[in-house]
């Protein structure tokens, strides 16, 4: 990656960031722009949001944009918690056009895999080699994959059947809040989830990202995996780091 500075942004259910990332330091380049996501979260109206975050930095350098999708050569093949006008969307075009900007400046990836990206560069996995799994609790449960530092795209590991149930319906940071569930409650649903997960995959490291990885001191002493589990360090901002590493580099997914 010969740039030293680049631009992502993240598209969640409840809001869409983004912000200058300086690669140097691994870090946002100033404040970030937050935009309430627009309801319904339909490609046209979320499209609308991320022009006007770039237009407001002035940026005209290629943009990396994360979407709660599987994504396939910046296609849309699944939506989770926008609109399900995603699917089937080329979301690499789209975006091109709002920003005119030439498709090929424009990344899309999987947000977990954008936010695994920036810890594995910048983060809680830097140097790590092996099968490192970065995990997003916050409304369900995001995956990412890496072998040997080389991403493994579009992962699904929140889907996972665990004890007869959707893994993120039971174990996801909303699942916490929804039931008022005290942290040993909630952390004992994650370690089940984790142990189902360590028997089909044996990471050599987990990390926890997402928003609850800020009170990582309240719940990882909690767990009993086998596995060494780490707080993600970028927490938040992964997924606008990662994004805009994919873009600078030219990764698609």
């Amino acid at each position: 990656m010969s740039a030293t500075r680049g631009f992502g942004v993240d598209i969640g259910g409840s809001g869409i960031k983004g912000c200058v990332v300086d690669f140097e330091a691994g870090v946002l380049d100033g404040e970030r722009l937050r935009v309430p996501t627009p309801q319904p979260s339909t490609p046209d109206a979320v499209a609308d949001v991320v022009a006007e975050i770039v237009d407001k930095f002035s940026w005209d350098g290629p943009v990396g944009v994360t979407l709660p999708c599987v994504m396939k050569r910046g296609v849309a093949l699944s939506a989770a918690n926008v609109d399900k006008a995603w699917i089937g969307t080329d979301a690499a075009a789209l975006f091109a056009d709002r920003l005119d900007r030439p498709k090929e400046d424009v990344v899309v990836l999987n947000d977990a895999d954008a936010a695994g990206l920036a810890e594995m560069r910048f983060g809680a996995g830097a140097g790590r080699d092996g099968v490192v799994v970065l995990l997003t609790f916050g409304t369900g449960i995001g995956s990412a994959v890496f072998l040997d530092g080389k991403l493994v795209p579009n992962t699904e590991f929140g889907h996972l059947e665990v004890d007869g149930h959707d893994a993120e319906k039971r174990a996801a940071a909303s699942v916490k809040e929804d039931k008022e569930l005290s942290w040993e409650q909630w952390a004992a649903r994650v370690n089940r989830y984790l142990q189902v997960l360590e028997g089909l995959v044996w990471p050599d490291l987990i990390i926890a990202g997402g928003g609850v990885s800020k009170k990582a001191h309240k719940w990882l002493p909690l767990l009993d995996v086998r596995t060494p589990i780490v707080p993600a360090s970028l927490k938040n901002d992964a997924g606008i780091v990662g994004a805009a590493a994919a873009a600078a580099s030219g990764l698609r997914p």
